[in-house]
């Protein structure tokens, strides 16, 4: 038997360390670019989904694409600062809000919370599996630089609006408007997206329909004081 030769072991190594890692990074830019343009029609999120509901025969994957115009600015407004409301200004990752939460733990000891912004959920939702280990976070900042770099904001924006988790079976704020008011999204008025919107943190266990415990009076009334004083950017094309 001939010896493995140090060319090959060359070889082996050139294709692990270079060749590899570079036609991963241009196949994932290559669909960033894709997606750019394209409709997200489905989601890993959808696909794990509907695999742990594929014995319940009532279980449906309901998606209903529209342009970011088609969503009132009611809900666009509550979206940004229920979930990210420096969304305008980061570039994908809020450090100022991160140092707070880390400085409220160290000298109060309040719990380490989730400080995602609207980016990096959009990265985690189109991308990844979500699950929860250091390798996602990691895959799920590397997808959010690209989309911050490739899309900007007002395609991420979109969409997070289209295929955010809304309900059981539903991704989407047109989907979830559609099954629980019966009118389109355009159609809500300020309180119906409001209620989705309050949602979000929970969607399989909360419902717009159901009453408010008081986390969620809490935040809704808050909503209703800044929405009015909320802008909207310029790249913004809503009215």
């Amino acid at each position: 038997m001939k010896p493995f030769s140090p060319r090959k072991k060359r070889s082996l190594a050139y294709w692990l360390l270079l060749r590899i890692p570079f036609w991963t990074v241009v196949c994932c830019v290559a669909l960033v670019f894709l997606f750019k343009y394209v409709p997200v029609r489905r989601t890993p999120l959808m696909v794990q989904r509907s695999i742990a509901h594929r014995a319940d025969t009532s279980y449906h994957t309901r998606q209903d694409w529209v342009p970011l115009e088609q969503f009132p600015p009611e809900l666009v407004k509550a979206v940004i600062l229920a979930e990210d409301r420096h969304f305008s200004v980061h570039h994908g990752f809020d450090f100022p809000e991160l140092r707070k939460m880390w400085d409220q733990h160290r000298t109060e000891g309040a719990v380490i919370r989730g400080c995602s912004t609207i980016s990096q959920q959009t990265a985690k939702n189109v991308f990844t599996l979500g699950t929860h280990t250091w390798l996602r976070k990691a895959a799920e900042a590397g997808w959010t630089l690209l989309i911050e770099g490739i899309w900007g904001k007002r395609r991420i924006l979109e969409v997070y609006l289209n295929v955010v988790e809304t309900g059981n079976g539903l991704y989407g704020m047109e989907a979830a408007s559609q099954a629980y008011y019966h009118v389109p999204a355009k159609a809500l008025d300020r309180d119906q997206a409001i209620a989705l919107v309050l949602c979000l943190p929970n969607p399989i266990r909360m419902s717009p329909l159901d009453e408010l415990d008081a986390r969620r009076r809490e935040v809704r009334e808050s909503l209703l004081r800044r929405m009015p004083l909320a802008g909207t950017p310029d790249w913004l094309d809503v009215q």
